[in-house]
């Protein structure tokens, strides 16, 4: 992971960096590119934090990203390699559970026939339950879709993101977060065996937060407790990007 100083564009060795990246004839950040061959199509599974309103209508090209950090990779990588011609969807759904995504798997992940899938699930699971999370169950639903998806595509790239919260908006509480934090350190433990397992690309989204909550405040990142602002998209966005050029 990178620093928080290097993530947020800070520092003289960041200029340096940015002066040097040139990628489709278009100055930008240097960071490393990976490589995909032509025509590879990118998949986005989730909740709310990936779907940010994904036009349903897929004609509608103005809108058919959404505006999380689906948006933000897709237009960087689209400036950066344009040769690769990716072909990038998003199918993150609004409230959804790892038992949801299991449930529309098919349809949604396995008929659409990815090269790449990237998966952030978990919130909801903490946050739309009364009781504790049920861990066992959310392991095997969570595995379930992996293993239904390697069946389909053994070649397939995975890349798996941590649940994360921080203590801002309805989370501000210090109870509050404390009961939510819990619960998802416990996921996030899960998710770092599963991604051990399957061998896939791990982002360490909670980290990544807490060191950005700590260098600025949680309220610059993540408005609620959940939801990134902008600038909290930006950030998974640029770790995405630099975890999968590190691997492929």
């Amino acid at each position: 992971m990178a620093a928080v100083g290097s993530a947020l564009g800070g520092g003289v060795g960041a200029e340096a960096q940015a002066a040097d990246g040139h990628r489709g004839g278009v100055e930008g950040y240097g960071y490393r590119l990976p490589r995909f061959k032509k025509g590879s199509r990118l998949l986005f599974q989730g909740d709310s934090i990936t779907d940010m309103k994904w036009g349903r209508k897929e004609s509608d090209r103005n809108h058919y990203l959404g505006h999380s950090y689906v948006y933000l990779i897709a237009s960087r990588l689209g400036v950066d390699i344009p040769e690769a011609q990716l072909d990038v969807y998003n199918r993150g759904m609004s409230g959804h559970k790892v038992g949801d995504l299991r449930e529309r798997w098919q349809k949604d992940a396995i008929d659409m026939r990815p090269d790449l899938l990237s998966i952030l699930v978990g919130v909801n699971d903490v946050g739309r339950n009364q009781d504790p999370v049920d861990v066992t169950k959310w392991e095997s639903d969570y595995r379930s879709l992996l293993d239904a998806s390697r069946r389909a595509n053994p070649e397939l790239r995975i890349v798996l993101l941590d649940p994360f919260v921080l203590a801002s908006g309805r989370l501000a509480d210090a109870d509050s977060f404390r009961q939510w934090r819990d619960q998802i350190d416990s996921l996030i433990s899960i998710v770092g065996e599963i991604a051990s397992d399957y061998d896939t690309v791990r982002i360490r989204t909670q980290e990544i937060f807490d060191a950005a909550a700590k260098a600025v405040s949680p309220e610059h990142w993540i408005w609620d407790g959940v939801h990134p602002l902008p600038q909290g998209h930006e950030l998974i966005a640029r770790h995405w990007i630099e975890e999968v050029s590190a691997r492929w």
